[in-house]
């Protein structure tokens, strides 16, 4: 698949975020969707072919193999970076719908339609709430199916119409390990840029508010 449509996501939604979302940008861009396209699909590539079991039994390797890799590493990343890319379009929505809005009534109803603020404001934390909720969600996923981040070398199968307890193999584990460990670092690396970023918002508002009543106040 294009990964253009991301590509330009990303980079429209760039034009509203702080800099701490700047850097999430970056990271996303350059540490995720460009390692996948140019490392990740080359070394899954061909991970069904190189699934070796000792037995020639039809329908054993396929039982096997589908039993210990329930979802491809590859799809279930490629799902997760699609997302946790897409709650940034609420953003791109948020803003057409203002500056379509100031059309409809021929007058100014903003200072800047791109400006953070007010509704729009709302909109980008839940985005950042929603982006942090789905890193987690697919970290628990890649530890609940591939057992704590680990590749076996070597992996037992009794499943049928396997005759008995065979054994399979997995072509490159060291390889996969590695590349499934740096996948980890830099989800994990956006859940915290993501949640500074939260908090950079809500404290920047919060001594916004303040300060408005404490003028008000000693007026």
């Amino acid at each position: 698949m294009s990964w253009g449509f991301l590509r330009d996501l990303l980079s429209g939604v760039n034009i509203y975020s702080t800099g701490i979302g700047r850097i999430w940008v970056a990271v996303v861009f350059i540490f995720r969707l460009l390692v996948y396209i140019a490392v990740a699909e080359n070394i899954w590539k061909y991970e069904h072919d190189e699934f070796e079991c000792n037995v020639k039994q039809p329908g054993c390797e396929n039982v096997c193999f589908d039993h210990f890799f329930p979802i491809s590493y590859i799809r279930l990343w490629a799902l997760q970076l699609i997302m946790v890319s897409t709650p940034s379009l609420l953003v791109v929505f948020h803003v057409a719908y203002r500056e379509n809005r100031e059309k409809h009534h021929k007058q100014k109803l903003y200072k800047s339609p791109g400006q953070v603020d007010g509704g729009l404001l709302c909109t980008y934390l839940i985005s950042l709430i929603l982006k942090t909720g789905f890193e987690i969600v697919f970290l628990f996923l890649f530890y609940k199916l591939y057992n704590g981040f680990k590749v076996p070398r070597l992996v037992k199968c009794d499943l049928r119409p396997c005759p008995n307890t065979v054994d399979c193999y997995i072509s490159k584990p060291t390889e996969k390990v590695i590349f499934l460990y740096f996948l980890v670092a830099t989800s994990c690396l956006c859940i915290v840029l993501n949640l500074s970023e939260l908090s950079y918002l809500i404290f920047k508002y919060s001594v916004k508010c303040y300060l408005k009543k404490y003028v008000k106040k000693h007026q």
